[in-house]
């Protein structure tokens, strides 16, 4: 693909880890966050309404009903500390960069009060917990700001506790229905229908390769959902199931890609399933069980999906399986780029001028006023520099900054999808842009002694 030929930015895949997609025979979705693109501040204040109600009937306050929560308060990649009710983003060495205390802000010297003088904090330990779906951003939201209330009134006894009943709260919502509910009833409101999303499906099926849907979602949610994204939308393609060979809901993800758990017929679920067959719906099963009866598996499988662990991570290392990430934030953080390029490069040039002066300062005796002047200069470009990254923070998110970075480094969450995604955009329809044969290749790695 030539340059002038390339998508428009803003309609790009990009890849990680080379990929050829002409080796690619079958392609699989997830559903949620991945074919059906939701409204994200739709979907956390449902969820934050849904959960706060669930708490007051186990008998939080009851004017926790109408706590504030700040919608857009969460990114993914941040980290919970369960001991001292502190929300961290990190960067990619675990250092902590940007820290809250319900929705109060951690100066530098408690951050590393706290964090720099022990050793950092580590991921799925004991006091530790990912939040890293954009389904559990409105747990943050919701922890956050029960901390800052209770903390105005009598403290909080046990910010873990506190934690463990927004997450319980929080899944008794969603296990419900209620929350499906509120979104078929006004759906548009809540998905974004794409119209290059039936197109994208229709390429890759008219190339030879055979699709599959794999999603933790119900039957019954899944018909609905799809129903209201693909029917109709191209001639052939009367009802969503005719794009996929293969159809399996209630998945339990992330344990799909490691169990044995059986597939099971919706509609015959007696009779033992010694094939997957076009047109019918399946749940549970394994990823073993799976490649047997399709007969591909490894490279020659793509999974396009949404969550790090359950979708990306799982699929790459336990079956080999090449990935395609969906991350959706991606539009505002290209966008931000685009609004703050000068500043970004003004950003370049005051680190370049700094480190000029550092390199003179190596020829000067330690003690001179040459030093003093030169260690001043640095000093004014730095607190430029500080002021002009703070700005920049502020416009990719006014509390964490850029989804992918962390300062200089990439964010823990920038380093999990570099190393687990072999490609990544912000929607499934972008495929539609790229050949069904398309090689995708990875820029060239570079140590810091090449640049």
């Amino acid at each position: 693909m030539t340059a002038a030929a390339l998508p428009q930015p803003g309609n790009r895949i990009h890849c990680c880890r080379s990929l050829r997609l002409d080796q690619v025979s079958l392609v699989g979705f997830d559903m949620d966050y991945t074919l059906a693109a939701y409204q994200q501040r739709e979907m956390e204040e449902a969820a934050v309404r849904a959960t706060l109600r669930r708490l007051v009937e186990r008998g939080y306050p009851p004017e926790l009903v109408e706590l504030d929560c700040p919608p857009n308060f969460g990114i993914r990649g941040l980290l919970v500390d369960l001991a001292r009710g502190n929300i961290l983003k990190m960067d990619r060495y675990r250092y902590v960069k940007v820290a809250y205390h319900g929705l109060r802000r951690l100066s530098r010297d408690e951050r590393r009060a706290l964090y720099e003088t022990r050793p950092r904090p580590r991921p799925g330990t004991l006091h530790f917990r990912w939040a890293d779906t954009l389904y559990s951003m409105s747990d943050v939201a919701v922890y956050a700001a029960l901390i800052d209330f209770f903390e105005r009134r009598d403290g909080v006894e046990d910010y873990r506790r506190l934690y463990d009943d927004v997450r319980s709260a929080a899944d008794a919502a969603h296990g419900s229905g209620e929350i499906y509910k509120e979104i078929l009833a006004d759906f548009r409101r809540f998905v974004t229908v794409d119209a290059r999303l039936a197109t994208a499906l229709h390429r890759l099926r008219s190339s030879g390769k055979r699709l599959f849907l794999l999603t933790n979602s119900g039957s019954g949610t899944t018909e609905e959902v799809m129903g209201r994204l693909l029917d109709d939308l191209l001639p052939g393609y009367r009802s969503w199931r005719q794009f996929f060979d293969v159809v399996v809901t209630a998945a339990a993800k992330p344990a799909f890609f490691v169990g044995d758990q059986p597939f099971i017929d919706v509609e015959d679920p007696k009779r033992p399933v010694v094939e997957l067959r076009r047109g019918r719906v399946y749940q549970g099963g394994n990823r073993q069980t799976f490649e047997e009866l399709v007969g591909v598996g490894g490279y020659g499988v793509l999974y396009v999906g949404d969550h790090i662990y359950g979708d990306v991570l799982r699929a790459n290392v336990e079956s080999g399986w090449r990935t395609l990430m969906v991350i959706q934030e991606l539009t505002d953080e290209l966008s931000a780029e685009r609004d703050h390029a000068d500043d970004l490069a003004r950003i370049d040039e005051l680190d370049t001028e700094v480190q000029l002066l550092h390199d003179e300062l190596r020829a000067l005796p330690v003690r001179s006023r040459a030093v003093d002047r030169l260690v001043d200069r640095a000093r004014l470009l730095e607190a430029e520099r500080d002021e002009l990254e703070a700005r920049v923070d502020s416009a990719f998110h006014p509390y964490w900054g850029s989804l992918f970075k962390a300062g200089t480094e990439l964010s823990g969450f920038g380093a999990q999808v570099e190393q687990y995604a072999w490609l990544y955009t912000d929607r499934v329809s972008n495929l539609a842009g790229y050949s069904p044969v398309h090689f995708f290749r990875s820029p060239r790695a570079r140590m810091p002694h090449e640049l």
